[in-house]
């Protein structure tokens, strides 16, 4: 299955809009969606949805309206979290110069995990039949390897770079804990940009982002 196909599959398990909802109905789902998003990013999957009906400033039958379930909101908050790291792992690949890909995938991924820590391990626990995203994790994968081939043989990317390398930086993010979202995000960022460093084939002492407090 290729990548298009992969995400198409995720695409399909979430929930169907209609055909014609009216601009204040897809208002209101976007509101459902972007409450939800940062509420189970921030608190994990066991905010209560009329919870997410109040931050997103709509009625309970509003939000059971667009989504009957949690399961069926929390898949289309997930599926927008898969775009998401998508979209950065293809900014990095358009890239003419693929070291600066490579190190731009590294920021944004970080970022994205740190801002929603928590969610994605938390979501394949709570609903573990809900979707596969096994063709979009192999996508990822690929195209990050892809990536790092093209920054070593530019010389920029350390010889015995393996892509499980990466993998256990992600890891090792993921385990940042913070008094804030916004710390953990400030610390994620500092972190990345030492990472860089240690992937760099000549490491330069380049200026990292501030420290931050994290306990």
């Amino acid at each position: 299955m290729d990548a298009a196909a992969g995400l198409a599959k995720v695409r399909a398990v979430t929930v169907s809009l209609p055909h014609n909802l009216r601009s204040d109905a897809l208002d209101n789902r976007e509101r459902i969606l972007d409450a939800a998003r940062a509420a189970f990013a921030a608190e994990g999957l066991n905010v209560p949805m009329r919870e997410i009906a109040r931050r997103a400033g709509v009625g309970s039958a509003t939000l059971y309206r667009h989504f009957p379930t949690k399961q069926m909101l929390a898949t289309e908050a997930f599926t927008d979290q898969l775009c998401a790291c998508r979209a950065i792992v293809d900014e990095g690949l358009a890239d003419p110069d693929p070291w600066h890909g490579f190190c731009l995938v590294i920021e944004k991924v970080c970022e994205l995990h740190a801002r929603n820590r928590g969610f994605a391990a938390a979501f394949r626990s709570a609903f573990p039949n809900a979707m596969d995203v096994t063709a979009g994790r192999e996508y990822a994968l690929n195209s990050v390897a892809e990536l790092a081939r093209r920054a070593m043989k530019a010389g920029h990317l350390r010889p015995d770079f393996v892509l499980d390398d990466l993998i256990l930086m992600l890891m090792a993010n993921d385990g940042i804990h913070a008094t804030s979202p916004a710390t953990r995000v400030a610390a994620s960022r500092r972190f990345a940009a030492l990472a860089i460093q240690a992937f760099q084939a000549s490491p330069a002492a380049s200026p990292l982002p501030p420290a931050v407090f994290t306990r």
